[in-house]
C-alpha cells in the first residue's frame, strides 16, 4: 500500500509503551482514547504551527493502524484482522492548552497539522504487529526508538475494545501511543518518524513522516482559553526534569502547587482519597488543633520519645538532647511530629520549644500527647495539634529519645518528609511518593462537592447527585469542562 486515504475519524491512545508508562509513574488497566478532528490530519513535508504564546509543542512519534473494513465487537484475535495496514504518525500536542481541555485533548492535539501521518502504508498482511519498530529524529538525532513487542495493549485490543461501541469504518485511523522519548520542538525544528519492520521480508517501511515547526502569528482571542503551563507540565512536555531546565525538589519537600491545592482541601477529602488507594489507617488519631479554625499543611520530621526509665532519662533527658536537638533543626515548612505513645499524662511540647519552631518558620507540630502551657503555645500561633493540655514536664512519663526516624503517632506511621494535612478534623499522613496525586485528586473532589452542595441547596434530593451518578453525573462533566 503505498497511498493513505483521508481517514473517517481518528482514534488515539494515551499510554501503552512500558517506556513511556514508567516515565508517566502510572499503568492503566485498561485502554483509554481521544479523538483528533479529521482537520488535524496532514502529509510528509508540511508544516506545523506553534500557536503563538505557547512554548510546550511536543512530538510524539507512533504505528498509526488504519482500519480496512467494517469492523464491530470484534474479539482481539479478530481484531488485528481488521487492520489493513500501518504507517507512521506524529502525535503533536501543546502543554500549554491543557488545562482547559479537561483530558478532552481537543484544543492541544487538535490543531489543524497536528496528526501527521504516512507517507507510505505497509500492509498488514506482510508484518507481524508485534515486530513493528518505531523511530522519531530530532534534527537528524534519534530520540525516540521502540518496538512494539511488550505493548501493554496489543494492536487486536485495541481494535477490539473501540468496535464494542464505535464502528470502525474503512480508512479509519488508531494511534497507539508513543514510547518514551517525547520531547519539546521549537520553531525551526524539522521532526522525522518512521515505522517498519525489520524482520519481515524486505524490511517494509513507511519512509519518513517529515514535519517543520514554524512560529503562529495569530493570538488566541480572549474568548478563548489562554496558554497555561508550569513546571509539572514543563517536565512532562520535556521528558524529564534535567531537559526542562528544573531543579526537581529534594526528596521531602513539597512543591508550592501542592502545598496550595491542600490548603483548599479539607482533611476529610484527603482522607478518603487516601483510602481509595488503600491507605486506611492515615490518620494521626486523638489530636486536635489547640486554636479552632488552624489549618496545617506541611513536610514530617520526626522525634521519638520512648517510655521513662531512670538510667535512660539520665543518659538521654538532660541537657541538649533529642528534643532540643529536634525543634532548634526546624526548617521553614517543616512539621514536627511527636510520637509519645499516646500517653495523655505528660506534657510533649511547651511554649518556648513551640515559639523556637515558629521563629524558625516550622510550619507546624503535631503530637500524639499533650501541650504544656497549652493557652501560651495557642497564642504564639503555630499550628499545633496535640491531644489536650497537662501541667506536667516530659520527664515524668518519656524519654526523649530519636530524631526523624520512622515513628507511629497516634496509631499512623510516620516517616520524615511525608506530607502532614491537618484542620479541625483532625491530621493525616500522605506518603511523599503520593503527594501529587493526591493533593490533585482531592482539589478535584473538592470542586465536585462544591457543585454538589449547590444543587442540594437548590433543593435537589441526594440521590444519585451524592456521589453524582448517571445523569448527574453527566451535568457536573458538562459543567466543570467550561469553567475556568
Amino acid at each position: 500500500m503505498s497511498a493513505l486515504e483521508p481517514p473517517g475519524k481518528v482514534i488515539a491512545l494515551h499510554l501503552n509503551y512500558p517506556s513511556r508508562i514508567a516515565q508517566r509513574g502510572r499503568k492503566p488497566a485498561y485502554p483509554s482514547y481521544f479523538v483528533k478532528p479529521t482537520s488535524s490530519v496532514s502529509a510528509s513535508g508540511d508544516v506545523i504551527e506553534r500557536p503563538l504564546g505557547t512554548e510546550l509543542l511536543a512530538y510524539e512519534g507512533e504505528v498509526a493502524l488504519v482500519i480496512g473494513r467494517r469492523t464491530r465487537r470484534v474479539t482481539p484475535e479478530e481484531g488485528w484482522a481488521a487492520v489493513s495496514g500501518v504507517t507512521a504518525a506524529n502525535d503533536w500536542g501543546v502543554y500549554d492548552l491543557r488545562t482547559a481541555d479537561k483530558g478532552a485533548n481537543l484544543r492541544n492535539k487538535g490543531g489543524d497539522g497536528f496528526t501527521p501521518l504516512g507517507p507510505r502504508v505497509i500492509a498488514a498482511a506482510a508484518i507481524d504487529p508485534t515486530a513493528l519498530r518505531v523511530r522519531t529524529w530530532l534534527n537528524g538525532r534519534l530520540v525516540q526508538e521502540d518496538t512494539t513487542a511488550d505493548l501493554v495493549f496489543p494492536f487486536g485490543v485495541l481494535v477490539a475494545d473501540l468496535s464494542q461501541l464505535i464502528t470502525l469504518q474503512p480508512g479509519d485511523v488508531i494511534l497507539t501511543g508513543t514510547p518514551a522519548g517525547s520531547s519539546v520542538a521549537v520553531p525551526g525544528d524539522v521532526v522525522e518518524v518512521e515505522v517498519d519492520a525489520p524482520s519481515a521480508p524486505g524490511a517494509p517501511s513507511s519512509g519518513r513522516l517529515v514535519t517543520r515547526v514554524v512560529e503562529g502569528t495569530t493570538p488566541l482571542p480572549p474568548y478563548s482559553a489562554q496558554p497555561v503551563v508550569d513546571d509539572i507540565q514543563r517536565i512532562e512536555a520535556w521528558g524529564d526534569a534535567e531537559s526542562a531546565g528544573i531543579t526537581v525538589p529534594a526528596k521531602g519537600s513539597l512543591s508550592e502547587q501542592a502545598r496550595d491545592a491542600l490548603r483548599r482541601c479539607a482533611v476529610a477529602t484527603v482522607s478518603a482519597e487516601l483510602r481509595r488507594r488503600g491507605y486506611s489507617h492515615s490518620s494521626v488519631d486523638g489530636v486536635r488543633p489547640l486554636a479552632p479554625g488552624t489549618k496545617l499543611v506541611g513536610t514530617a520530621r520526626t522525634l521519638r520519645f520512648v517510655a521513662h526509665r531512670p538510667d535512660l532519662f539520665e543518659s538521654h533527658g538532660g541537657g541538649y538532647n533529642a528534643q532540643k536537638r529536634a525543634f532548634d533543626s526546624l526548617k521553614s515548612g517543616e512539621v514536627l511530629v511527636i510520637e509519645a505513645r499516646g500517653d495523655a499524662s505528660a506534657g510533649t511540647v511547651g511554649d518556648i520549644l513551640a515559639l523556637r519552631a515558629k521563629t524558625l518558620g516550622a510550619a507546624g507540630i503535631v503530637s500524639d500527647g499533650p501541650a504544656r502551657d497549652a493557652a501560651a503555645v495557642a497564642a504564639i500561633g503555630i499550628p499545633a495539634f496535640v491531644q489536650g493540655a497537662h501541667p506536667s514536664v516530659l520527664g515524668r512519663r518519656h524519654v526523649p529519645w530519636e530524631v526523624d526516624g520512622t515513628i507511629t503517632c497516634g496509631g499512623t506511621t510516620v516517616q520524615p518528609g511525608d506530607v502532614i494535612v491537618g484542620d479541625d478534623d483532625g491530621v493525616v499522613v500522605i506518603p511523599q511518593h503520593l503527594v501529587g496525586e493526591i493533593a490533585a485528586a482531592a482539589l478535584e473532589q473538592e470542586r465536585q462537592d462544591a457543585w454538589v452542595s449547590q444543587r442540594v441547596a437548590e433543593g435537589q434530593p441526594v440521590d444519585g447527585l451524592f456521589p453524582p451518578t448517571g445523569t448527574w453525573r453527566e451535568r457536573y462533566q458538562a459543567w466543570s469542562e467550561v469553567q475556568p
